[in-house]
């Protein structure tokens, strides 16, 4: 439980030296809770952006905005919320949003590069890696990306396409590229213990080292008419981020200079610092959860081993498996209650795992035939969220 002593903990304590920051701009930002895009906040964002890089930072973009900006150029008023009128929006607002980004950073003399992804790119190992190396590469020549989600060709009825929206887009950015930080830029100052908008005595909350029940609940369950996110979503994103040995920060994007003032660890906004060092490349494909085929339900004894202990996932503390999924697959694993605990990559199918579980790893092979070593899950092969 995260007590209000903590809360008041100021964050420059446990800033690092930044090198490589993924910025994240919503579309309540963009637009200055307006319609339309609104050029003069854009103009101030990449100007920040331009100056870290000229301090030889390297900087990523996640945009939203593709949506009303298309609202905007087909003149259009009303809310529809159906799927091909919103793709519609997105590929006319896309090359708008786009078209704004290259003008303002060409002004510094930097060039974009416009990157849409979808779930598919990144769920597999090779497309991960893929999509890496293309993010690294333009980093190094000096090149912003402009990263989105590919709304014209991802449905929301079509889950395995979706990634959701773009704070956890960004968390997965940084996961991809081992950002140090990742700055998540809305229309308020951070995580508050309350509503401020209808609470006087709310107060923002300067460091969050664990997000748990009591910081989830803080979060509500209210959001713009005009993002898909919120503060869940981006609590979600932080939980992602900092699993992944990247500091996460919450800010407003209209804060003067906002962007450099958190790179020099000027205390803006709410500061969750990572939980984790740094991961190697295949724990954090692992850690995004994209690939993931399938779920494995442990017992209580199960989860203390696996937090506590760090052992291996056996078959006695396994209470059941929902697939399909391979041997070899990626998996989830949660508890009685449906909390994540871990990504895994299972050593049986979930078939197999069915007719094993609750048995001791010496009956594997007697209760199937064969077996592929005593652990449904290796700790080599599992990562704890």
């Amino acid at each position: 439980m995260t007590t209000q002593d903590e809360w008041q903990e100021p964050t420059s304590a446990a800033r690092r030296t930044y090198r490589r920051i993924v910025a994240k701009f919503g579309t309540n930002l963009l637009t200055a809770g307006t319609d339309r895009l609104d050029l003069e906040v854009m103009a101030a964002l990449v100007g920040q952006v331009a100056r870290l890089m000229r301090q030889g930072l390297q900087v990523a973009v996640v945009t939203s905005g593709a949506i009303a900006a298309g609202r905007h150029r087909l003149g259009v008023a009303n809310r529809r919320r159906d799927i091909p009128f919103r793709q519609i929006l997105a590929a006319v607002g896309q090359s708008h949003l786009m078209h704004s980004y290259d003008q303002l950073f060409r002004w510094h003399g930097l060039v974009v590069a416009q990157v849409l992804l979808t779930k598919g790119d990144i769920a597999d190992r090779e497309g991960y890696l893929n999509v890496r190396n293309t993010l690294m590469g333009m980093l190094e020549m000096g090149v912003v990306p402009i990263i989105n989600e590919n709304d014209v060709v991802s449905l929301d009825e079509v889950a395995e396409a979706k990634i959701g929206e773009n704070d956890n887009l960004a968390a997965l950015v940084a996961n991809l590229i081992e950002a140090d930080l990742l700055v998540i830029l809305t229309n308020t100052d951070g995580l508050y213990t309350a509503d401020p908008t209808v609470d006087p005595t709310a107060r923002l909350i300067p460091r969050v080292d664990r997000i748990d029940e009591a910081i989830e609940r803080l979060a509500g369950g209210t959001r713009s008419p005009r993002s898909r996110g919120g503060m869940k979503t981006k609590l979600q994103a932080a939980r992602l981020a900092c699993a992944s040995g990247t500091d996460v920060v919450i800010a407003n994007g209209h804060t003067p200079q906002v962007l450099n003032r958190v790179v020099t660890g000027e205390p803006l906004g709410t500061l969750f610092p990572a939980t984790v060092d740094r991961l190697e490349s295949r724990k954090r494909w692992m850690r995004s959860g994209l690939a993931a085929r399938g779920c494995i339900v442990v017992d209580a004894g199960a989860v203390r081993a696996l937090r506590e202990q760090g052992t291996s996932l056996l078959p006695a503390g396994v209470l059941g498996a929902s697939g399909p999924f391979q041997r070899g697959d990626i998996v989830t694993i949660t508890d009685a209650a449906g909390e994540q605990i871990a990504y895994g990559i299972a050593n049986y199918s979930d078939a197999d795992i069915n007719r094993i579980k609750g048995h001791r790893s010496d009956r594997i092979v007697d209760i199937l035939g064969y077996g592929y070593g005593a652990e449904v899950v290796h700790r080599n092969n599992l990562v704890l969220l």
